[in-house]
């Protein structure tokens, strides 16, 4: 059963970019596509653009995630900039309150601080960015609550402090693909994002617990709880199929653990993998929306009557820069905040 009291029009839209890199170009070619993709959506009315810790990934171009961060913020005026997110077992917590006391500093109240616990990346190149791998997530509460500490006013008389960092009141989300991180978003009374975009199995039992065991905190008194989810969208369906095979290859690389720059879409897929490949893509992407403007509104508010999220956080693997431009223009037609920024 489903309780269909929000609609996709008063629901806030964001981005999530990995900043990706095309077949024949460089991440030097990259940045600027995902600074003018973040401009567009500004002026679209999107709530948030968030980037995604990476590492060791050659179609991916947002490992050095906090300095993305400030050059988007840098090149933009309102949209709030942030992660999607920071990778804590990857680094200290001082480093992170410092870096984001940076940010923040430099552009007050727009920056956003996404954690996740996973290492973003394969076992071998989390071994390089932390050279010890003991305790690799295990200790991601104490972790969670070190780098809040470091960002709290009441840190001013430790003898380890964040300076730039403290008491600047940084929103802290947690991220997640389970129901770990969804248990202690709860505890904790944090935002949870959830990656549906691409681990949509736990998608019902994470926003579940996440409601039912939340504790109301100085920061937050209600769950706040965003689904990111895939969305390709074109002025017809067939075009946005076509363009769709980017992210169904960009996925099938993902499942054979071949790293390859985004590739430009094709004419069919039958070729490019056999039905086992075929399943386990379409499980990945579950949470896709690909089609023209209708099509994708309805299905997309279908999703918000089943899961009453919040927020939804979109990811597009479009390969062409202006179809990607062109499909976030589509979906904020879906916005009415859209409407008052025209």
């Amino acid at each position: 059963m489903t309780n269909a009291t929000k609609q996709l029009a008063d629901t806030p839209f964001s981005v999530l970019d990995l900043v990706p890199i095309l077949k024949d170009k460089t991440a030097a070619d990259a940045f600027p596509s995902t600074l003018a993709l973040a401009r567009h959506v500004e002026k679209l009315g999107y709530t948030r653009y968030w980037m995604a810790e990476h590492h060791n990934m050659a179609g991916i171009a947002s490992s050095a995630t906090s300095i993305l961060i400030g050059y988007v913020a840098g090149g933009t005026s309102s949209i709030r900039v942030g992660s999607g997110g920071i990778m804590l077992p990857n680094h200290a917590p001082l480093i992170v309150a410092e870096q984001f006391g940076t940010l923040a500093s430099l552009y007050p109240g727009r920056i956003d601080l996404g954690l996740g616990r996973a290492p973003g990346t394969d076992q071998l190149t989390a071994m390089a960015l932390r050279r010890d791998l003991r305790g690799a997530g295990a200790d991601f509460p104490e972790n969670v609550e070190e780098l809040r500490t470091y960002l709290s006013a009441e840190n001013a008389t430790a003898r380890v402090r964040a300076v730039p960092g403290e008491g600047l009141n940084i929103p802290i989300w947690l991220l997640g693909s389970s129901t770990y991180s969804a248990q202690l978003a709860a505890l904790l009374g944090l935002p949870f994002a959830f990656a549906s975009h691409f681990a949509p199995a736990s998608l019902q039992a994470a926003l579940k617990i996440y409601r039912d065991s939340f504790r109301p905190s100085e920061n937050l008194q209600e769950p706040y709880a965003v689904a990111c989810v895939n969305a390709v969208v074109a002025d017809t369906d067939e075009e946005a199929n076509y363009l769709a095979t980017t992210l169904y290859t960009s996925f099938l690389n993902v499942i054979r653990g071949t790293a390859m720059p985004m590739q430009p879409p094709v004419a069919s897929m039958n070729d490019r993998w056999d039905a086992a490949e075929k399943y386990a893509v379409q499980q990945m992407l579950r949470y896709s929306f690909i089609g023209g403007p209708e099509t994708v509104k309805e299905e997309l508010q279908s999703f918000l009557d089943d899961t009453q999220v919040n927020e939804l956080m979109i990811a597009s693997h479009i390969f062409e820069h202006q179809a990607r431009l062109h499909s976030y223009a589509l979906l904020a037609n879906m916005m009415k905040r859209h409407q008052a920024t025209q």
